[in-house]
Protein backbone atom coordinates (compact mmCIF):
# COMPACT_ATOMS: atom_id res chain seq x y z
CA UNK A 1 0.00 0.00 0.00
CA UNK A 2 2.78 2.85 0.85
CA UNK A 3 6.06 2.80 -0.08
CA UNK A 4 8.38 4.05 2.58
CA UNK A 5 12.00 4.69 1.24
CA UNK A 6 15.20 3.42 3.03
CA UNK A 7 16.40 6.91 3.69
CA UNK A 8 12.63 8.05 5.08
CA UNK A 9 12.93 4.76 7.70
CA UNK A 10 15.84 6.04 8.86
CA UNK A 11 14.57 9.60 9.93
CA UNK A 12 11.30 8.03 11.28
CA UNK A 13 13.57 5.70 13.12
CA UNK A 14 15.23 8.69 14.47
CA UNK A 15 12.34 10.97 15.17
CA UNK A 16 10.01 7.81 17.20
CA UNK A 17 13.53 7.39 19.18
CA UNK A 18 12.65 10.81 21.61
CA UNK A 19 8.63 9.49 21.62
CA UNK A 20 6.99 7.13 24.25
CA UNK A 21 7.83 3.57 23.81
CA UNK A 22 5.46 1.86 21.13
CA UNK A 23 5.08 5.11 19.07
CA UNK A 24 4.42 4.85 15.69
CA UNK A 25 3.78 6.87 12.78
CA UNK A 26 0.78 7.25 11.67
CA UNK A 27 -0.60 8.40 7.79
CA UNK A 28 -3.55 9.92 6.68
CA UNK A 29 -5.41 11.92 4.76
CA UNK A 30 -7.68 14.77 4.93
CA UNK A 31 -11.09 14.94 2.93
CA UNK A 32 -9.99 11.49 1.31
CA UNK A 33 -11.38 11.12 -2.34
CA UNK A 34 -11.91 14.89 -2.92
CA UNK A 35 -10.15 17.94 -5.02
CA UNK A 36 -9.20 19.21 -1.16
CA UNK A 37 -7.58 16.03 -0.28
CA UNK A 38 -4.32 16.60 1.83
CA UNK A 39 -1.82 13.93 3.29
CA UNK A 40 0.07 13.90 6.20
CA UNK A 41 2.35 11.88 8.74
CA UNK A 42 1.84 12.05 12.45
CA UNK A 43 3.48 10.03 15.73
CA UNK A 44 0.92 7.64 16.73
CA UNK A 45 1.22 6.89 20.37
CA UNK A 46 -0.13 3.06 21.27
CA UNK A 47 -3.24 3.95 22.62
CA UNK A 48 -3.81 6.24 19.25
CA UNK A 49 -4.30 2.94 17.31
CA UNK A 50 -7.40 2.03 16.60
CA UNK A 51 -9.03 -2.04 15.73
CA UNK A 52 -9.57 -0.64 12.25
CA UNK A 53 -6.00 0.56 11.56
CA UNK A 54 -4.30 -0.74 9.09
CA UNK A 55 -1.03 -1.92 10.20
CA UNK A 56 2.07 -1.52 8.06
CA UNK A 57 5.69 -2.93 9.50
CA UNK A 58 8.94 -1.46 8.31
CA UNK A 59 11.63 -1.37 10.34
CA UNK A 60 11.65 -0.61 13.94
CA UNK A 61 7.89 0.91 13.59
CA UNK A 62 4.95 0.65 11.77
CA UNK A 63 2.94 3.06 9.86
CA UNK A 64 -0.77 2.96 10.89
CA UNK A 65 -3.45 3.93 7.96
CA UNK A 66 -7.18 4.54 9.47
CA UNK A 67 -9.39 2.21 7.47
CA UNK A 68 -10.80 5.91 5.64
CA UNK A 69 -8.05 6.55 3.88
CA UNK A 70 -6.62 3.31 3.23
CA UNK A 71 -7.80 3.19 -0.42
CA UNK A 72 -6.59 6.50 -0.77
CA UNK A 73 -3.14 5.78 0.29
CA UNK A 74 -2.28 3.00 -2.52
CA UNK A 75 0.24 3.04 -4.21
CA UNK A 76 1.76 6.26 -1.53
CA UNK A 77 5.26 7.01 -1.61
CA UNK A 78 7.32 8.63 1.22
CA UNK A 79 10.71 10.00 1.01
CA UNK A 80 13.71 12.12 2.65
CA UNK A 81 15.36 13.89 0.73
CA UNK A 82 18.56 15.26 1.11
CA UNK A 83 20.15 18.03 -1.49
CA UNK A 84 22.22 21.47 -1.36
CA UNK A 85 18.65 23.05 0.27
CA UNK A 86 18.72 20.91 2.77
CA UNK A 87 16.30 18.15 3.84
CA UNK A 88 13.05 17.10 3.13
CA UNK A 89 10.21 14.66 3.38
CA UNK A 90 7.59 13.87 0.46
CA UNK A 91 4.79 12.12 0.56
CA UNK A 92 3.38 11.36 -2.84
CA UNK A 93 -0.16 10.12 -2.89
CA UNK A 94 -1.57 9.97 -6.53
CA UNK A 95 -5.09 8.15 -5.67
CA UNK A 96 -5.43 10.69 -2.18
CA UNK A 97 -8.22 12.60 -4.38
CA UNK A 98 -9.96 9.45 -6.25
CA UNK A 99 -10.06 6.37 -4.96
CA UNK A 100 -7.97 4.32 -7.68
CA UNK A 101 -10.43 2.03 -9.61
CA UNK A 102 -10.13 -1.46 -10.76
CA UNK A 103 -8.79 -2.44 -14.05
CA UNK A 104 -11.90 -4.33 -14.88
CA UNK A 105 -14.29 -1.63 -13.47
CA UNK A 106 -16.39 -0.63 -16.12
CA UNK A 107 -14.87 2.05 -19.38
CA UNK A 108 -16.71 5.10 -17.76
CA UNK A 109 -15.39 4.64 -13.88
CA UNK A 110 -11.98 3.86 -15.94
CA UNK A 111 -11.92 6.89 -18.09
CA UNK A 112 -13.38 9.21 -15.59
CA UNK A 113 -10.12 8.18 -12.84
CA UNK A 114 -7.58 8.86 -15.69
CA UNK A 115 -9.48 12.26 -15.69
CA UNK A 116 -9.34 13.45 -12.18
CA UNK A 117 -6.11 11.62 -11.68
CA UNK A 118 -3.70 12.77 -14.72
CA UNK A 119 -5.83 15.17 -16.73
CA UNK A 120 -7.25 17.71 -14.54
CA UNK A 121 -4.34 17.91 -12.86
CA UNK A 122 -2.02 18.85 -16.53
CA UNK A 123 -4.95 21.62 -17.14
CA UNK A 124 -5.30 22.88 -13.69
CA UNK A 125 -2.11 25.00 -14.60
CA UNK A 126 -4.22 27.15 -16.70
CA UNK A 127 -7.53 27.25 -14.51
CA UNK A 128 -8.94 24.62 -17.18
CA UNK A 129 -10.60 21.39 -15.93
CA UNK A 130 -12.57 18.30 -18.06
CA UNK A 131 -15.61 16.02 -16.70
CA UNK A 132 -16.51 12.98 -18.34
CA UNK A 133 -20.50 13.29 -19.77
CA UNK A 134 -20.51 10.17 -21.01
CA UNK A 135 -19.63 7.52 -23.92
CA UNK A 136 -21.55 7.08 -26.82
CA UNK A 137 -22.99 3.58 -28.20
CA UNK A 138 -20.14 4.00 -30.25
CA UNK A 139 -17.25 4.30 -28.30
CA UNK A 140 -16.56 7.80 -28.06
CA UNK A 141 -15.68 9.80 -24.68
CA UNK A 142 -17.70 12.92 -24.51
CA UNK A 143 -16.02 15.85 -22.33
CA UNK A 144 -17.19 18.92 -20.90
CA UNK A 145 -14.69 21.96 -20.41
CA UNK A 146 -14.49 24.52 -18.01
CA UNK A 147 -12.49 26.79 -16.08
CA UNK A 148 -9.91 28.39 -17.82
CA UNK A 149 -10.89 26.01 -21.17
CA UNK A 150 -14.09 28.25 -22.10
CA UNK A 151 -13.03 30.53 -24.65
CA UNK A 152 -9.48 29.48 -25.01
CA UNK A 153 -8.41 29.66 -28.64
CA UNK A 154 -6.10 26.37 -28.32
CA UNK A 155 -8.95 24.04 -26.39
CA UNK A 156 -9.35 22.39 -29.93
CA UNK A 157 -5.35 21.32 -29.72
CA UNK A 158 -5.85 20.70 -26.06
CA UNK A 159 -8.47 18.36 -27.20
CA UNK A 160 -7.01 16.17 -30.13
CA UNK A 161 -3.22 16.48 -29.57
CA UNK A 162 -3.44 16.21 -25.69
CA UNK A 163 -6.35 14.63 -24.45
CA UNK A 164 -7.63 12.35 -27.45
CA UNK A 165 -3.95 10.82 -27.82
CA UNK A 166 -3.88 10.30 -24.01
CA UNK A 167 -6.98 9.10 -23.71
CA UNK A 168 -7.03 6.24 -27.02
CA UNK A 169 -3.24 5.00 -25.89
CA UNK A 170 -4.88 4.46 -22.48
CA UNK A 171 -8.14 3.41 -23.85
CA UNK A 172 -8.05 0.85 -27.17
CA UNK A 173 -12.37 -0.07 -26.89
CA UNK A 174 -12.79 3.88 -27.39
CA UNK A 175 -13.18 5.31 -30.45
CA UNK A 176 -12.71 9.30 -30.21
CA UNK A 177 -13.54 11.64 -28.13
CA UNK A 178 -15.41 14.81 -28.47
CA UNK A 179 -16.12 18.35 -26.97
CA UNK A 180 -19.90 18.90 -25.74
CA UNK A 181 -18.71 22.48 -24.56
CA UNK A 182 -20.25 25.79 -26.02
CA UNK A 183 -16.92 27.48 -25.87
CA UNK A 184 -17.37 31.50 -26.23
CA UNK A 185 -15.36 34.60 -24.25
CA UNK A 186 -15.46 34.53 -20.76
CA UNK A 187 -13.92 35.91 -17.88
CA UNK A 188 -12.13 33.19 -17.63
CA UNK A 189 -10.74 32.68 -21.41
CA UNK A 190 -7.05 33.40 -22.18
CA UNK A 191 -5.92 35.46 -24.72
Amino acid sequence: MIQISEPAQAHFKKLLEKQEDGTNIRVFVVNPGTPSAECGVSYCPPNAVEPNDVRLNFDGFDAVVDEDSAPFLEEAEIDFVTDQMGSQLTLKAPNAKMRKVSDDAPLAERVDYMIQSEINPQLASHGGQVVLIEITEDGKAVLQFGGGCNGCAMVDVTLKEGIEKQMLNQFPELTGVMDATEHQAGEHSYY
